[in-house]
């Protein structure tokens, strides 16, 4: 199975820990978000592959996430797996009405658990082969095999590097605050600084060369994607 991001909601610490770890072990890039307006925040940002999330959470629960999740064109596609301690079949019922496409009641066994993330990452989806790729302005980056190119020539980018530039590339046009920017490309670095993804855009920019452009500065804001910067080859 290629590499996934899976973005964890779960504000307690030690659960979100553990889930993690196992999700990382199976060779994927995982994210973590402690409450509700933070994981769709991160959703939107990072537009992970699927979402475990949590029901009981501060500030916004997991279904309201879950509704705004759907609403949105950007994230309606993303695969959410509710974890969550009620266990009645009417609150199963409400959370798949939600859109939920799984839902495990704690406590919970952790290897079916993986198992079912396992087998919701496998679902047929027609734009998944479509998502694994985008391009503009001469450039191309496939996540699934890690490749980005300018004008079919390989861009030797860092792994953080690479996120931005997927991360910019998947929504052109739309502005990305850094602190959006932070929390898709740090990976598992939970001590990443928001002020050095200046530093990584600039290492980003001198990579591309004359393609530099189309990483765009908004003022008061951060950066967003401009495919009409520079001429494709």
């Amino acid at each position: 199975m290629p590499r996934r991001t899976i973005l964890i909601v779960e504000d307690e610490r030690s659960l979100a820990e553990v889930l993690a770890y196992n999700l990382e072990s199976e060779g994927h890039e995982v994210h973590v978000a402690r409450d509700g307006r933070d994981g769709l925040s991160k959703a939107r940002a990072l537009l992970p592959d699927l979402i475990v999330l949590d029901l009981m959470l501060p500030v916004m629960d997991g279904l309201a996430v879950c509704r705004e999740l759907r609403s949105d064109a950007r994230t309606k596609g993303v695969r959410v797996l509710m974890l969550t301690a009620k266990g009645e079949e009417v609150d199963e019922l409400v959370g798949f009405h939600m859109g939920a496409d799984d839902y495990v009641t704690k406590p919970f066994k952790m290897k079916p658990l993986v198992a079912r993330v396992r087998s919701l990452l496998r679902r047929p989806d027609a734009e998944e082969a479509e998502a694994d790729k985008v391009s503009g302005a001469g450039l191309e980056v496939d996540r699934e095999r890690h490749t980005a190119t300018a004008g079919g020539e390989d861009l030797n980018l860092t792994p953080t590097e690479f996120r931005l530039l997927w991360t910019l590339m998947r929504q052109p046009g739309r502005p990305f605050s850094r602190h959006e920017l932070m929390d898709a490309s740090r990976g598992g670095d939970a001590n990443a600084l928001e002020r050095t993804i200046d530093v990584h855009v600039r290492s980003l920019r001198q990579k591309l060369g004359d393609r530099a452009e189309t990483v765009e500065t908004v003022r008061g804001v951060g950066y967003r994607f401009n495919e009409n910067a520079v001429a494709a080859d």
